[in-house]
């Protein structure tokens, strides 16, 4: 065990400055994800700053959304009654993501910023560009079934293990984040979330002692929410594929969707060419296959993950056509 020194925020200004003052500290809410990295040795921070006694509420914005704390856990959300009514796709990646136990404890900005589940990168004796930068990938000849078919680089092909963050990306979320200096930001998922391209080790754009303060939803947009998981086994196993979609359909004919991916990227993918080719002309029938193909434009393969891309598609198509 590494020793390292610890302190209790008592204001989210005050977690986002005594991080900031040291450059080996590091914020533990649940600590789901932390302390099992902290265990093998793959984290080992000098200072911890525990932010989870800060508030954790759930308030509606004046445009009818909902503003989530990052302190809220992942079992209070899934069981609010507002996200139940207005954002079920919310509650369904949620449910799906983890047991009871993990869900009582994973809060709402370390489920965002949790790290990859890569065998590779919990391995200490194997190379891992994301743990050590230079080393090399081993998933990219090694046993690469999880790993991602978008978005990946040739320094990583590791994939963004959230299931509630698909959701938030398929509901335009943004993210609030307090900076060490008393300032704010507010980011689109997009913006929040980097891909590897030669730098694995920096994924997302926070800057040191930059705290998750909370997550923005906008009004709820019109149509039936759906989450769909597929995974190697029922009892909370990260995602193969799946599927975050707010389809706007009436009577069997589908108007347009919100579509984002999970499994498949280093971070949760908006299938953007799937939104637009849905939005084209030609009968429902044909524009959901052609949605389905374009969920998966640009994807590739390693080997043993090939499967995901027809799976993608078939899923993505599913989905729509269950909407409809």
């Amino acid at each position: 065990m590494r020793p390292f020194t610890y302190e209790r925020a008592g204001n989210p200004a005050e977690a986002a400055a005594a991080v900031a003052a040291r450059p080996e500290a590091k914020f533990i809410s649940g600590g789901t994800n932390l302390l099992d990295l902290m265990k093998l040795g793959i984290e080992h921070p000098a200072h911890l700053v525990d932010i989870s006694r800060l508030p954790a509420t759930i308030e509606d914005t004046i445009d009818g959304g909902l503003r989530i704390g990052a302190q809220v856990r992942n079992s209070d959300l899934a069981a609010e009654p507002r996200v139940r009514a207005r954002y079920p796709v919310l509650a369904m990646a949620l449910l799906a993501g983890a047991s009871g136990q993990i869900r009582n404890k994973a809060s709402t900005g370390g489920n965002l910023l949790q790290r990859t589940r890569c065998a590779y990168f919990y391995d200490r004796n194997m190379p891992c560009n994301k743990r050590e930068p230079g080393s090399g990938c081993s998933a990219m000849q090694g046993f690469n079934r999880g790993h991602a078919v978008l978005g990946a680089s040739d320094a990583c092909i590791a994939t963004h293990p959230s299931d509630m963050a698909v959701a938030m990306s398929a509901l335009d979320a943004r993210i609030e984040t307090i900076l060490p200096d008393g300032g704010s930001r507010n980011l689109a998922m997009d913006e929040f979330y980097r891909l590897p391209e030669a730098t694995p080790h920096i994924e997302t754009s926070l800057q040191p002692g930059e705290m998750v303060a909370a997550v923005t939803l906008p009004p709820p947009p019109p149509g039936r929410q759906i989450y769909r998981k597929v995974r190697d086994r029922a009892s909370y196993a990260f995602a193969l594929v799946s599927v975050a979609a707010i389809v706007d359909a009436e009577r069997g004919r589908i108007g347009g969707a919100q579509i984002a991916l999970g499994g498949v990227a280093p971070m949760p993918w908006r299938a953007t060419a799937a939104e637009r080719a849905l939005g084209g002309s030609g009968s429902s029938e044909a524009r959901m296959r052609a949605a389905a193909d374009a969920s998966m434009q640009g994807a590739r393969g390693y080997g043993h993950n090939e499967f995901k891309i027809e799976l993608a598609m078939r899923m993505v198509q599913s989905v729509l056509t269950e909407a409809a």
